[in-house]
């Protein structure tokens, strides 16, 4: 007897975070339907999933901020058992210059999708939030007991407001029950060299702008400050591995899947609780590459904070999950899949 796959739907499902998790929803038997309008990613990136899966993902090119076309797209799928919402605008610096641009992206999106799923009764929601919504930590390493501040970027505020809108959602909606997933640094890409982070652009994130660098694509890295309050005077991240990351939503989606969830909203932080200056990633990737990364020490960049690294506890504890990959193979892995993208662009 066949076995009926549960169909999930993905937002933002070919961007970097979400098509790492759709290979993993995909090798755990369920069934991915990605929503992504393609403003930061590529429909290739459903051909690199189907090249590591053997599976390609149903796929809708939808621009969530567009009610109606959301909730159209929504009922073509209304047999979904939950939706994993990545759809979002993410740079820092990018929402400094365009809060407005932000605000209306990642809400609107974010939004829509809940109005939607909730009017056909998908009742299951993970969400894809981030460390930022912690502001400047006064205690660390940051636990989920943290208060939330006011965010140092528009893009860190979509994220607070968000959770504070599911907060406020599930509370009146006793049926409906969600888990928002804080992001700290994901780098990184999948084992095979097939798939990886792939910004459209010039990267807002560390980790391609370093590989970018070595491959020649640009000239040189620039490091945003030296003169934090920090061992070497450059800001302190927790890095984790994408692939990591991923397994955490499939062990989230379990957990509200079998009905475990102990609140209506559960919130969890996922890092691997070790914390890394840009100089020691640089190093490191020195080491991994055996090559001299080219870089220049520039001024700060506005909505960065000296040092953000969490505590992982609570989601060894109630997901049975902790990051397992370590800094070395994280970058190992960065530098394997730009190495293979920019020899065979055409073939994966």
């Amino acid at each position: 007897m066949k076995t009926i796959m549960k169909k999930i739907i993905v937002t933002g499902g070919c961007g970097y975070i979400g098509s790492h998790t759709a290979i993993e929803l995909i090798e755990n038997d369920f069934e991915v339907v990605i929503f992504d309008d393609l403003s930061n990613s590529s429909e290739k990136t459903l051909e690199r999933i189907e090249k590591i899966t053997g599976v390609r993902p149903i796929f809708e090119k939808i621009d969530l901020k567009d009610e109606r076309a959301t909730e159209f797209a929504f009922d073509r799928y209304k047999d979904a058992f939950a939706v994993i919402h990545f759809a979002a605008l993410k740079a820092v610096g990018d929402s400094i210059e365009k809060p407005l641009e932000y605000y209306q992206n990642n809400l609107y999106s974010f939004l829509n999708t809940l109005m939607c799923q909730h009017k056909l009764g998908i009742h299951k929601f993970i969400f894809s939030s981030s460390a930022t919504v912690y502001g400047n930590p006064d205690v660390l390493p940051i636990t989920e007991e943290n208060k939330t501040q006011r965010p140092f970027s528009p893009y860190g505020n979509t994220k607070k407001i968000a959770e504070e809108i599911l907060d406020d959602f599930t509370k009146s909606n006793p049926n409906f029950a969600a888990i928002s997933l804080r992001y700290f640094n994901p780098i990184g890409a999948h084992e095979s060299g097939n798939i990886g982070e792939l910004p459209n652009g010039t990267p807002n994130n560390l980790m391609p702008y370093i590989t970018q660098t070595a491959a020649g694509v640009r000239k040189k890295l620039m490091v945003f400050g030296n003169d934090y309050p920090t061992k070497d005077g450059t800001p302190i991240r927790d890095y984790i591995h994408v692939v990591d990351l991923a397994k955490a939503h499939v062990k989230a989606l379990e957990r509200l899947l079998n009905q475990d969830q102990e609140q209506p909203l559960e919130i969890y932080n996922l890092g691997t609780g070790n914390g890394f200056s840009v100089l020691d990633v640089i190093q490191s990737f020195d080491r991994v590459s055996n090559t001299k990364l080219n870089y220049e020490i520039t001024g700060r960049r506005d909505g960065d904070v000296p040092k953000l690294y969490a505590a992982t506890n609570l989601a060894l504890e109630k997901l049975g999950w902790k990051a397992e990959k370590g800094l070395d193979e994280m970058i190992d892995s960065s530098w394997r899949w730009e190495q293979k993208y920019r020899n065979n662009k055409n073939d994966i």
